[in-house]
């Protein structure tokens, strides 16, 4: 996902403005820039949020926008059956909040934030949603803006334009501090996904421009998540709480609670605290209104319900497969050469469920040779014990490659395996499949969704209904037949 908009330099981030770095701690409401400085990011933000017209975004920007909510209800439903989804949702029940917004895959309403909860859990539950640059950086979006846009009677068209409006400040935030996920430690999905979901929820409410500095603010504290908590419960529990946060901080704003002006680049602010250490740059900000990241870079979705990173070797291991057929069952030694980055999804433990196996990139290269394309049967119980898979898995031997060892936009892999007759089969990945440059067919994401709503219990009819709603978001008067299609029972 490469494209003209210059991800800045790690040498020349250092570099960065003093007026930058120096925001104050005081609430600044006016709506115009103050006289003789450059205006704080947020003010930038919220001049974009509340400016943004739907009728000019670019077509291939609402095309994408529409294809991110088809993608990311479909792996919502299916991450509703999962049993992080279960905890969080019988959580929520037992809040007894108002019965006011749809729970995806559940029979029950509930009030607008705790539904925001349980639908970030899902969205997540699986791995399988949409990553852009750093992960799946906008997986709290979409999940905080249904149920408020039920809450509220909002529009199609006004969440339509809420998700753009978010993308783009986390496509901003995201190249501001290229390395938040890796270098950082930080999940994004938690930290820049709570700011990015509480800037898409402000503009979802209408709220003054005046009111956007002090939602930044108060989301800035309100985001967390460290990526130490990846292949457990507790990652696709960031997406929720992000979604709820988001979505908090924007109706705290709303009723005037304040909160410092410069939280993203001031002292003590996002850009301070979350990236101690390591270079940013507020540059990317400058073309924010001005140019469409979503238009002019896109996001990728996920082919398969694992970890993104290891997807160039599952894409390695199925190249191999086609190639070898049954002859398979001849190989006696598997080499992974992978990036830096990588090298924390590679255990040295075959894995024992779910969440373990899909960040374990022996088991996907083993489970993709043996039964081809991984689906969402591929990370369940019995799959995880199939003796064939174990056997290859155990195979595995994980190294880093020097020719892309330090890779932080694209993970290639390399897998080379060895057959009885002494033969050796490679292939090499740059790009996974739903990349730019491997992009996924639009067959493939029809065939993705209707996986995912299968999975989910969801009747062929129904999946139609809601996929057939979502093609065409924006276009219809309200969300009133859409509701009950996304509740179960």
């Amino acid at each position: 996902m490469r494209h003209r908009m210059n991800w800045p330099d790690r040498r020349r981030f250092l570099a960065g403005s003093a007026a930058m770095l120096a925001g104050g701690a005081s609430a600044v409401r006016a709506q115009t820039a103050p006289p003789k400085e450059s205006p704080k990011l947020s003010a930038r933000i919220a001049e974009f949020a509340t400016g943004f017209d739907l009728g000019k975004a670019p077509p291939l920007a609402i095309e994408r926008a529409r294809t991110a909510f088809v993608d990311t209800v479909g792996v919502t439903l299916a991450g509703s059956t999962e049993k992080v989804a279960e905890i969080v949702r019988d959580m929520v029940r037992t809040e007894a909040a108002g019965s006011v917004a749809s729970v995806i895959g559940a029979s029950f309403k509930t009030s607008p934030q705790l539904a925001a909860l349980a639908n970030g859990v899902a969205s997540h539950a699986l791995d399988f949603d949409f990553t852009y640059t750093q992960g799946q950086l906008m997986a709290p979006v979409i999940p905080a803006l249904l149920p408020l846009a039920e809450a509220t009677g909002a529009t199609p068209a006004e969440v339509l334009a809420a998700f753009i409006v978010g993308f783009e400040v986390c496509s901003r935030l995201t190249r501001a501090n290229p390395t938040h996920n890796g270098v950082g430690s930080w999940h994004g999905t938690s930290t820049i996904g709570a700011i990015t979901a509480a800037v898409a929820c402000a503009r979802l409410l209408k709220l003054p421009a005046a009111a956007y500095p002090d939602v930044i603010g108060i989301a800035v504290s309100m985001a967390s998540g460290v990526n130490a908590n990846y292949g457990t419960m507790t990652k696709p529990l960031h997406a929720g709480h992000a979604a709820r946060n988001g979505m908090a901080a924007a109706m705290l704003g709303k009723a005037g609670l304040s909160a410092s002006a410069a939280a993203l680049e001031g002292r003590g602010g996002f850009f301070a605290a979350f990236a101690r250490g390591i270079p940013w740059s507020a540059e990317p900000f400058n073309d924010l209104g001005r140019s469409y990241d979503l238009a002019e870079v896109g996001f990728r979705p996920k082919r398969y319900p694992s970890g993104g990173v290891i997807h160039t070797g599952i894409d390695a291991a199925l190249q191999i497969r086609d190639e070898l057929g049954p002859r398979v069952a001849d190989i006696t030694a598997i080499k992974a050469g992978i990036a830096k980055y990588a090298a924390n999804r590679a255990g040295t433990d075959y894995p024992a469920n779910m969440e373990a196996a899909k960040f374990n990139l022996q088991y996907v290269i083993a489970a993709s040779l043996v039964n081809g394309v991984p689906k969402l049967t591929t990370f369940e119980p019995e799959a995880i014990k199939d003796p064939r898979v174990k056997a290859l898995a155990a195979m595995v031997s994980v190294a880093i490659d020097p020719e892309f060892a330090d890779a932080m936009e694209d993970y290639p892999t390399r897998v080379a395996v060895t057959l009885k007759d002494g033969r050796t089969v490679e292939r090499l990945v740059v790009y996974a499949s739903g990349t730019a440059k491997n992009p996924m067919s639009a067959a493939q994401m029809r065939e993705k969704f209707f996986d995912c709503a299968a999975h989910a219990g969801v009747a062929r009819p129904v999946a139609e209904k809601i996929a057939t709603t979502l093609d065409r978001l924006g276009e219809q008067p309200s969300f009133n037949e859409f509701w009950p299609l996304i509740r179960r029972g």
